[in-house]
């Protein structure tokens, strides 16, 4: 029987007669408070050694409530709360709303506000992906990529931000189309912009990707299995990291989704690397679509951009859910609707949330070395996880 000892002398003692020394397990802390949590997030490991033997992610540190919201807030207001749980996506985050509402009052769209829309989408999407690829290497030691990534971040932004005025909020999305037409110029300029992203991504790639550093920090490092992403209700990059060959662009099309030829990136490693494969992939896939709805909407007659709408927009009476792949994953809006100008409910799905759970399963069995590799691999946003 294993003697447990108190004392640094007494184990000195238990060591020098050959006996075995009896060891507790380690209640470890991540966070909140921590760098590589991407926000408010916390972890609390229990260690056997070096070694994680169980992990709980513990969320609701930045919980703002905003499903409570949204049934005190009319269906224009609702559109600022909706683009702010995951604050690198609100132009992906306003669709889901606006897709909804309009679903219900059989609203039709005029074609250039779904060609806009489209477009956007992509460039929100690339914006997104580039924060994670420059940020991702950081947690990892390497300074460096996070300049490039920036660098590309700040040209694809000025054009948001000229269409939008905004940089992150961007509440450019209306019921029934966009707030205001495409100014004149604009796309030329980005198709400048995504031209010049396009020439510069491969430094990032080949910066970072084949590092033997970096390889050897994530090439068979937290590992998920296809079985356990059903389980949990994975998706997006991470999903398709494992081989899960799901994209609701293509599945399920919305937006002018079912006229472009959207390639669903996948690989089958499941670990660090080929999340981080798929990210970096998908970037180049977004910068090709973007360039199809430039074409398209130089193609398209001048004609409306939204619907007009009355002065207090009541949706009728019913529910429906809509669902769109954000940059993190799937995003849904489950909307109840009583005829008022506020919905009775809306549940908000978001990817974050359902990514985040997985930890439990990912991190026992690996070094705490290895826990900010797993981390960081997995793409999140607090506030998406606590919306």
């Amino acid at each position: 029987m294993t003697e447990r000892v108190v004392g640094i002398g007494a184990g000195a003692a238990e060591v020098a007669q050959g006996k075995e020394l009896a060891t507790e397990d380690m209640i470890l802390n991540i966070g909140p408070q921590h760098p590589s949590t991407h926000g408010v997030l916390r972890l609390r490991l229990t260690l056997d050694g070096e070694r994680i033997a169980t992990a709980e992610p513990i969320i609701g540190y930045m919980h703002r409530g905003a499903e409570k919201l949204f049934e005190v807030r009319d269906y224009r207001q609702i559109i600022m709360l909706a683009n702010r749980h995951d604050w690198l996506s609100g132009f992906a985050n306003e669709l889901g709303v606006v897709i909804a509402a309009e679903r219900m009052l059989g609203m039709e769209v005029p074609v250039r506000a779904v060609w806009a829309r489209t477009l956007l989408a992509e460039l929100n999407r690339v914006l997104s992906h580039l924060m994670f690829l420059g940020s991702y290497p950081l947690e990892l030691g390497a300074i460096t990529p996070v300049f490039y990534a920036f660098n590309e971040r700040e040209r694809l932004q000025g054009v948001m931000e000229e269409i939008s005025g905004g940089r992150m909020h961007y509440m450019f999305n209306r019921v029934g189309g966009l707030k205001e037409d495409l100014p004149a110029g604009w796309l030329t300029r980005v198709s400048e912009v995504v031209a010049e992203t396009r020439r510069r991504v491969p430094a990032i790639e080949d910066l970072i990707l084949h590092n033997e550093i970096f390889v050897a920090r994530t090439k068979g490092v937290g590992v998920l299995d296809r079985d356990t992403i059903m389980q949990y209700g994975v998706s997006g990059p991470i999903a398709r990291a494992s081989g899960v060959d799901l994209d609701l662009r293509r599945d399920q099309p919305y937006l002018a989704y079912d006229e472009l030829p959207v390639k669903v990136v996948t690989r089958t490693a499941g670990d660090c690397h080929a999340r981080f494969e798929v990210l970096l992939e998908q970037v180049k896939v977004s910068l090709d679509l973007a360039d199809s709805c430039v074409e398209k909407l130089r193609s398209l007659p001048p004609g409306p951009i939204n619907q007009r709408l009355p002065k207090v927009l009541k949706v009728p009476e019913g529910h429906t859910y809509a669902w769109t792949e954000n940059p993190l994953g799937i995003n849904g809006y489950f909307l109840v609707s009583k005829g008022d100008k506020t919905p009775w409910r809306m549940k908000l799905r978001s990817a974050s949330y359902s990514n985040v759970q997985v930890l439990r399963e990912m991190l026992p069995g690996h070094l705490v070395a290895d826990m900010v590799a797993i981390l960081g691999s997995m793409f999140f946003v607090v506030g998406d996880i606590d919306k």
